[in-house]
C-alpha cells in the first residue's frame, strides 16, 4: 500500500500531459476523436497527487479493442473497466511518468463527469482552491486508505457536478 501524497500543484504537469499524449497519439490517432488532460493535475494551481489522468475518447464502442490492442504494442497493460463500465484503464509502460490512461466513448458517463468537473474548477478558482485543501487534509487523515480518501471526497465532487448542471 502506497502513501497517498496530495502535491502543491506542479506546471509541469501540462507539460508531462503533452508528452504521453504525443507518445500514444501516433498509434491512435485514425480512430480517436481526442485525448484529454483530466482529474486534478489538469487543473491549474489545484494540489494533487502527481498522477496524470488521461481520457483517449473514441467514438464509438467499435473502436475499444483496437485500441487497447494498439496501445500494447506501446506497452500498456489493460486491466479491464475496473469496474466502471465502458471505461477501459490501463497500467502505463513502466519507463514512462506515472500516469493513469482510460479508453472509452464521447457518450460515456465519466469521461463527461470527468470533464464537467475539470472545466468547473478550472472556471472556478476559489472551487479550486477549497478542494485541494480538503484533498491535502483527507491524505493526512486516509495516508494509507485509497478507498478511505476517494470516499471523503466524494460529497465534496458531487456538490460541484451538481453546480455544473450535471444530472
Amino acid at each position: 500500500m502506497r502513501k497517498i501524497i496530495v502535491e502543491p500543484y506542479n506546471p509541469e504537469w501540462p507539460c508531462t500531459f503533452e508528452k504521453l499524449r504525443d507518445f500514444v497519439l501516433p498509434v491512435l490517432a485514425d480512430i480517436i476523436v481526442t485525448i484529454e488532460h483530466v482529474g486534478s493535475t489538469s487543473v491549474p494551481g489545484l494540489a494533487a497527487k502527481p498522477i496524470i489522468d488521461m481520457d483517449v475518447v473514441v467514438p464509438t464502442q467499435a473502436e475499444i479493442e483496437p485500441a487497447v490492442q494498439r496501445l500494447a504494442t506501446l506497452g500498456y497493460v489493460h486491466q479491464g473497466d475496473l469496474g466502471v463500465p465502458g471505461r477501459e484503464a490501463f497500467v502505463a509502460p513502466a519507463d514512462k511518468p506515472v500516469h493513469h490512461l482510460y479508453v472509452c466513448t464521447e457518450a460515456n458517463n465519466e469521461y463527461r463527469r470527468h470533464v464537467l468537473f475539470r472545466d468547473h474548477l478550472r472556471k472556478h478558482p476559489e472551487v479550486a482552491k477549497r478542494y485541494g485543501e480538503l484533498k491535502q487534509k483527507l491524505a493526512q487523515i486516509f495516508q494509507n486508505d485509497r478507498v478511505g480518501y476517494t470516499d471523503a471526497k466524494s460529497e465534496f465532487v458531487t456538490e460541484v457536478l451538481k453546480r455544473s448542471g450535471w444530472k
